[in-house]
């Protein structure tokens, strides 16, 4: 049957490790019901604009409230002409540690790289990384891992012999590799034994191809090498890469150092490449300066509260969507205090993020949009390395409340955030929730504590 650009998509999340959506073409919209037989949960559908819909973007207490158990929620949005490799978790503590997590492929017909790869399927072409943990998320705090996943299997030091992911390939095939870095806390270097790969799109985003021997991908990150086929080291976190009539073996090939690794200034976006507004620092209708702290509660333990602008995020009683929409309050308003910022409507806007904060890099990731870090465009950015600073650029052209937040998802839940309320003053005509929504907020606040 022929598909159309206006079909609609009904599915429901499995929630199990990795498990994928790819059923999707630019253009469809989708309506996705999420039943909820587990704890409190909601799903946010990472690098979707939600353009119209920020009401399905899903960040508890910002765009909506949780779904509680034993209920249900439709999530009905479209793409809004966007096609790429993206995902869905979950965005309520810490759960996504857990396995609330998953890609989300929406194919290109008219994809311009498609003369670079003759394979693009989810059997042979997704790739995720990850990290997993030997206990429930909210019991650790902030560990190292246990063990990384690649598609979804790993091993660790008590069991050397698991079962290692396979990747099978033809020789003298060239395959889209669709690579996402679900981890909630890792960040990889990726390469393939005796290969090249040449990245063509990065957070939905396509890109001048660019060849590299090596990739460095952060969590909260997508990143589209395609690739020719050779072998992919053995041992601990690894997987193979095999050959058709290949023996059914592991490889015992050395991983050799880097020659080529990524440079991520070197990234280009093929279409309207460069940031809006005027190439000089600050020369923007808005220019933010977000300034990174960090404060210890229990310095024994290392457990404390990140800050921006010496505030620290805390979730409001009330979604931030929520507190406009019923007139509960003005643009300069809204809670959380001091978390929130206003932006005007088609404004260039700048933010500058300083690094350093615990002498460590943190993924940062903007809700609702890409963004410039010139040249590369994409929806999460490295903050880089102590004394760096990470400067990028975006147009305010999608009214609604816009999280952006570091993407360890330990230090977001201890305050590591901003919303940016943008055009709120446009929400009551441009963002129309459903009834179901409406009720989110009235069922949480209903329940017992105990049963939440």
């Amino acid at each position: 049957m022929a598909r159309s650009s206006e079909e609609t998509k009904l599915v429901s999340p499995p929630l199990f490790h990795d498990a994928i959506y790819e059923c999707c073409v630019q253009g469809d919209k989708f309506r996705i019901n999420v039943i909820n037989e587990l704890n409190n949960n909601m799903y946010h559908w990472h690098g979707l604009f939600q353009k119209g819909t920020a009401w399905a973007d899903g960040p508890t207490f910002v765009n909506q409230c949780p779904i509680v158990t034993g209920d249900s929620f439709l999530y009905t949005f479209d793409s809004a002409n966007q096609a790429g490799t993206f995902w869905y978790h979950s965005h309520l503590a810490t759960q996504y540690c857990d396995g609330f997590r998953g890609p989300f492929i929406i194919y290109d017909p008219h994809d311009p790289h498609a003369h670079l790869y003759d394979v693009d399927d989810d059997s042979s072409s997704i790739l995720t990384l990850s990290d997993w943990y030997h206990a429930p998320a909210k019991e650790l705090g902030l560990l190292t891992a246990n063990s990384t996943l690649i598609n979804g299997l790993g091993r660790w030091n008590e069991s050397p012999t698991h079962d290692l992911a396979v990747m099978k390939v033809k020789k003298g095939t060239q395959y889209r590799i669709r690579m996402i870095n679900l981890g909630c806390e890792a960040s990889f270097k990726f390469s393939i034994d005796n290969h090249t790969m040449t990245i063509i799109e990065v957070d939905g985003v396509n890109h001048v191809p660019y060849t590299v021997d090596q990739i460095e991908i952060f969590t909260g990150i997508c990143a589209n090498p395609s690739v020719g086929p050779q072998d992919f080291d053995s041992g601990i976190n690894s997987a193979i890469l095999r050959y058709n009539g290949a023996d059914n073996i592991e490889p015992v090939t050395i991983a050799l150092p880097s020659v080529s690794p990524m440079n991520e200034s070197l990234l280009v976006p093929l279409e309207n490449p460069g940031a809006p507004g005027s190439p000089e620092i600050g020369d923007v209708d808005v220019a933010l300066n977000l300034a990174f702290n960090f404060f210890f509660i229990q310095e024994s333990t290392g457990g404390g509260r990140f800050t921006i602008n010496n505030v620290s995020f805390a979730p409001p009683p009330v979604p931030v969507l929520s507190q406009i929409l019923s007139g509960a309050q003005g643009p300069h308003d809204l809670l959380p205090e001091g978390s929130v910022y206003s932006l005007p409507l088609h404004s260039t806007v700048e933010i500058s993020m300083p690094s350093g904060v615990r002498n460590e890099s943190h993924p940062f990731h903007l809700h609702g949009h890409t963004f410039d870090v010139n040249p590369v465009r994409r929806d999460t950015v490295s903050t880089g390395n102590v004394n760096d600073n990470v400067t990028i650029r975006f147009t305010t052209d999608n009214p609604g409340p816009w999280f952006l937040h570091c993407h360890i998802d330990w230090h977001l839940e201890a305050g590591f955030a901003v919303v940016f309320a943008e055009a709120a003053k446009q929400w009551n005509s441009t963002i129309h929730p459903t009834h179901q929504w409406d009720q989110l907020c009235p069922i949480y606040n209903a329940t017992p504590d105990e049963d939440l």
